[in-house]
């Protein structure tokens, strides 16, 4: 599949099953949520501490979000991009785990 439309950050693209995808959306819609849910507790003056739990829970989720989709990039990319010989990847991806402390 020819993909025209671009990450921001190069020129690779990933391409998911719709199931993937789509498991990755919902996830992403639930964070969503809850950082609407914290920007509506602001609104409505909520004690500080009931807003820092919840902001906890979106850093948890986001976090939850970023250990998934690394271990499926390692699982697919990486492993693909090492079989095809491209080791460059290996940089890649440590700059990568970098970025997630």
């Amino acid at each position: 599949m020819d993909r025209t439309e671009h990450t921001c950050c190069c020129n690779k693209t990933t391409e998911r099953s719709a199931e993937e995808k789509q498991k990755l959306l919902n996830r992403l819609a639930r964070i969503e949520g809850q950082v609407r849910g914290l920007r509506g507790m602001i609104e409505r003056d909520a004690y500080c501490t009931d807003v820092l739990t919840q902001s906890a829970a979106v850093n948890a989720a986001i976090d939850a979000f970023n250990r998934d989709l690394l271990a499926r990039h390692i699982r697919t990319c990486v492993v693909r991009d090492l079989k095809n010989g491209h080791d460059e990847v290996i940089g890649e991806l440590i700059e990568t785990i970098g970025k997630l402390r």
